[in-house]
């Protein structure tokens, strides 16, 4: 769809709200597309940019052409979804990473100067992530149900371990 006929529908097309001067407040991976887009209500989207306006009640999930449109801006929404494609890429590869056992029997990964580790508690299983080489070190508060559900949310704890340890 043309991006003229693709502004001229849904909410494009109704006097009361804006078309520009929209911020992206966050965007999600949704793993298909599986959600029609609130500005032009025409087009199924994966990824979904939240747009919100001073002047606006509502935020608006949007796919990138509208977010374009709504931001005046080309370059921004489609390296946000980029940066979405590539974190769906990294956690389909995640998958596969060959974890390790510790001599204390958790899993464990070393990945990116980092030792990543998954263990049981009492209520499940956490995460704890640790700056190879240093004493820096943070274990998670949250409980996973399954040892697999922890080592998929480990590729978050390393990627904030990144600019925080």
């Amino acid at each position: 769809m043309s991006a003229d006929l693709h502004t001229q529908r849904g909410k494009w097309s109704e006097a009361n709200v804006p078309h520009k001067g929209w911020s992206c407040v966050g965007v999600d991976d949704l793993e298909e597309p599986s959600q029609v887009c609130e500005m032009c209500e025409s087009v199924d989207i994966r990824y979904v940019h939240y747009m919100e306006h001073p002047d606006y009640p509502e935020t608006l999930a949007v796919g990138c052409v509208c977010a374009e449109h709504m931001e005046e801006d080309y370059a921004r929404p489609r390296a946000r979804e980029k940066d979405l494609r590539r974190l769906a890429a990294r956690r389909k590869n995640w998958r596969g990473r060959k974890w390790r056992i510790s001599q204390a029997g958790n899993s464990y990964l070393n990945s990116e100067g980092f030792n990543l580790t998954v263990y049981q508690g009492t209520e499940g299983y956490r995460i704890a992530v640790s700056r190879r080489g240093t004493a820096k070190r943070q274990s998670g508060r949250k409980w996973y149900p399954s040892e697999e559900d922890a080592k998929m949310a480990a590729l978050g704890a390393l990627i904030w371990a990144k600019s925080h340890l």
